[in-house]
């Protein structure tokens, strides 16, 4: 499953516990009519993913649906929900970062002296 929108926030990354679980979260706001703030959790080592995203960035993420069952100590099951990431991409900018822009084809001159012996050069 995919999530997309702009980002509204990051998180620090949080450790808990003494094995050192972390966890970090991004709330996205999605583009559509009725906007939603979605939060989702990246944890371990999936949250040094969030390093190059800033807020305002159009990110799409995908995701996994977590479900837990819990029984507090009175004996009541309880249920939790959470959006897990495994990974993000920057949709504002689909070329691959470091390449040199593509020239508009304003640039380029038409050929003018083409003949077919010329273009027929391949070997079969």
């Amino acid at each position: 499953m995919e999530v997309q929108g702009k980002v509204k926030m990051i998180g620090e990354t949080q450790t808990f516990g003494n094995n050192g679980f972390r966890k970090r979260e991004i709330v996205v706001t999605t583009e559509e009519q009725y906007p939603q703030h979605i939060m989702v959790e990246f944890v371990q080592d999936k949250t040094e993913l969030l390093n190059n995203y800033q807020v305002g960035q159009d990110v799409k993420i995908s995701i996994n649906l977590r479900g837990r069952e819990w029984v507090n100590p009175q004996g009541e099951t309880k249920y939790f929900n959470s959006i897990q990431g495994w990974r993000i991409e920057n949709l504002q900018n689909n070329a691959p970062q470091g390449a040199p822009p593509m020239p508009p084809s304003e640039a380029f001159e038409p050929v003018s002296d083409f003949t077919k012996e010329e273009h027929d050069d391949l070997p079969f």
